[in-house]
């Protein structure tokens, strides 16, 4: 954890934005979906038109057009979902950073990498079209995730495919493709692939916190927001 740590600092000296090169940081507010933000209570989260509805408020409330927020996040986003509510090791302790906005909002490569593996996770509940590139700083090894994409983002895609550091990788999907959530971004580092394919825990419990920490360091160590 503290090489991860290091490397990142060594190499990102200023800020990554990873949608819309037009926005700038002055775009962006910070979002609070946990358990303890008692606003919620006015809202069902799990339902994507009230939890769009939260955040629309957020974003006229700071003047901003993107909400960011959520890593290590205990939410009650998930409790609709079986997949997250396993008895005896319930998942909701959020795995990386969330960037709500617009459906159709482009997203950008924050630095060179390589197509690891894509696919569309239709579940309800999971991450709908997923990208995840692969890395190397130094002779360090890791992965980027993007979830809940545009059918079309996945669609012309090849393993192995070579992305530059600010080139358009995606587009953000609607509810209808993304499974279920309001519009946005999910954004995760990943070191340890652990041999999947177009798809990672987004989610975890809080018996595996401990692994996922180190696993799947803070995005924003890269993001510099």
């Amino acid at each position: 954890m503290g090489l991860t740590v290091n490397l990142f600092k060594a190499f990102c000296n200023d800020t990554i934005l990873l949608l819309d090169t037009a926005l700038t940081k002055d775009s962006y507010c910070p979002i609070d979906l946990s358990v303890d933000n008692i606003e919620l209570n006015n809202f069902d989260i799990q339902n994507p038109t009230q939890c769009q509805k939260y955040i629309s408020g957020i974003l006229e409330r700071n003047n901003a057009q993107i909400a960011y927020g959520g890593y290590l996040e205990k939410r009650n986003l998930y409790g609709d979902k079986s997949n997250f509510s396993k008895k005896g090791a319930e998942r909701n302790i959020h795995l990386g950073i969330d960037f709500w906005t617009k459906a159709g909002t482009e997203v950008i490569t924050p630095l060179d990498g390589l197509v690891h593996s894509f696919q569309n996770n239709a579940t309800v509940g999971d991450y709908g079209p997923t990208i995840i590139l692969k890395h190397r700083i130094e002779a360090f090894e890791f992965h980027t995730l993007y979830g809940h994409l545009s059918m079309a983002s996945i669609k012309n895609l090849r393993i192995g495919q070579e992305f530059r550091a600010g080139e358009v990788l995606a587009t953000l999907g609607t509810p209808d493709i993304n499974v279920n959530y309001a519009p946005h971004l999910h954004f995760q580092i990943i070191v340890d692939i652990q041999g999947m394919f177009g798809d990672y825990p987004g989610v975890c419990s809080e018996s595996r916190l401990d692994f996922y920490v180190k696993n799947c360091p803070n995005p924003n160590l890269l993001l510099q927001l």
